[in-house]
């Protein structure tokens, strides 16, 4: 399944993942999952809520800097080799994969995947028998 995903800019400095989790929530929006890759001077938090659109816009009154991105979730059984066949069809699709981040939810794991091609990614996996998790499953 296609779906919007937030990128936040931040700057390293203890507390602002705290302000952004206490804006969304006074605005009753709910994290899904996300990631968090840090160098040295800032970080980048990807997240997936419940309304992309109106976190994005609160965000921005806020004075953060965010993108939004369309981003592929999949389900893949929680077990060996579950993530593996979905790669491997990738793969062997000439696909290239910018990150990920995936989450167990019981019998499914979810993968968040970037790619430049989000569209091609789930015509291919579609075609290959992977299923993509309605919203609200597995969360």
């Amino acid at each position: 399944m296609l779906i919007k995903q937030l990128s936040v800019f931040l700057e390293n400095k203890t507390g602002r993942l705290t302000e952004i989790t206490g804006i969304l929530d006074e605005h009753g929006i709910d994290i899904s999952t996300f990631s968090i890759a840090d160098s040295t001077d800032f970080g980048m938090l990807r997240m997936i809520t419940d309304d992309p659109c109106r976190a994005e816009n609160i965000l921005k009154e806020k004075g953060f800097a965010v993108k939004t991105t369309d981003v592929v979730r999949l389900a893949v059984p929680h077990s060996p080799g579950g993530l593996h066949g979905a790669l491997r069809t990738l793969s062997d699709n000439g696909i290239a994969i910018d990150y990920m981040y995936a989450y167990a939810a019981g019998e499914n794991a979810v993968v968040v995947i970037r790619s430049d091609a989000p569209e091609r990614v789930m015509e291919i996996l579609r075609r290959h028998g992977h299923r993509f998790p309605e919203p609200g499953e597995n969360d």
